[in-house]
């Protein structure tokens, strides 16, 4: 039965219950096991940098199929999507990206509960003025699905173009995409830090600290590996600084959202994964939930299968 269900997951993977499920979380040029500085090029192609009107960077986010990005609510300060630009494929702020594409906003949707005291629903909709082609330097993050568990300790990494210091520090030219490996903390140690958070919130940090997520990296993906498939486990929110000793990030719980994100992303649904880490892995014991008719609907494929093997 353990091989079955191993061979169950891997189909469903490889086929998909939509679209999505056939291409997000994978990164064909990522083979990064530890936290670095420079993000290789390629590693992460779901980051997004958006760009204000007139301006440069702001903040991150992920692309989720081949027309939304999901960011942070608080980067934008209304609906208006005018004048905004958002680059994917893009490894630095200062020099040529010969792989990104770059795209207007039609529509800004922020959670109609975000809450800018408590930044509790920290979390908005991007939608592209039109649809992407995906390449091996741009495609779609696997979001973590309703009831999957990021224990404490589970690895993660964060990425983004923010500040590499709470003083305000820009990165150094060219400003290459930064990558950082943290593991979850759990809420109830979180809140030792904060005074409260809620069911919507993930935290993720060092306790020594030195690693961590600031100004400028609001928006962008904090993921996890699921066997050999990238998952979105947050969404940067916030934090008191960057990386101080017992301070950690603070991140939207993108599990929260699953409804809310397919209520407004109906054509071409974002690829949903269950997530379960042992909080010392970087998900590798994770599993693909299957439904029961659409297990019912393998077995006779899958017995044939776990006959040969």
């Amino acid at each position: 039965m353990e091989k079955l269900l191993v061979c169950a997951a891997v189909l469903l993977l490889l086929t998909g219950s939509n679209a999505q499920l056939d291409v997000c979380g994978t990164a064909p040029l990522n083979n990064r096991i530890v936290g670095g500085e420079d993000a290789p090029d390629g590693a992460w192609p779901w980051q997004a940098s958006l760009h204000r009107p007139g301006g440069g960077h702001f903040c991150g986010g992920s692309l989720i199929n081949n027309e939304w990005i999901l960011t942070a609510a608080h980067c934008f300060s209304s609906s208006s999507p005018s004048g905004f630009t958002v680059y994917l494929g893009r490894e630095n702020q200062q020099f040529f990206n010969p792989n990104e594409q770059s795209f207007s906003l039609s529509q800004v949707i922020r959670h109609p509960d975000y809450n800018s005291q408590t930044s509790d629903n920290d979390i908005a909709l991007l939608r592209l003025s039109s649809t992407v082609s995906f390449t091996d330097y741009i495609r779609p993050v696997c979001l973590a699905a309703a009831g999957s568990e990021f224990s404490a300790g589970t690895s993660c990494f964060v990425t983004g173009w923010g500040t590499v210091s709470e003083s305000g520090s820009s990165l150094p030219f060219p400003q290459n995409l930064q990558e950082v490996q943290v593991p979850v903390v759990s809420n109830a140690q979180c809140i030792n830090t904060y005074g409260s958070l809620t069911d919507n919130m993930i935290c993720a940090g060092l306790e020594e600290g030195g690693k961590d997520s600031c100004q400028g990296d609001s928006g962008g993906p904090l993921v996890s590996k699921n066997s050999s498939t990238w998952v979105l486990a947050g969404v940067v929110s916030f934090g008191i600084g960057c990386a101080r000793p017992g301070v950690p990030g603070v991140y939207s719980r993108v599990s929260q959202y699953q409804s809310w994100i397919n209520e407004r992303v109906s054509s071409n649904p974002p690829g949903f994964v269950s997530f379960v880490g042992n909080g010392t892995t970087s998900g590798s014991t994770g599993v693909v939930s299957l439904s029961l008719p659409l297990l019912m609907a393998l077995l006779p494929v899958l017995f044939s299968l776990f006959v040969l093997w």
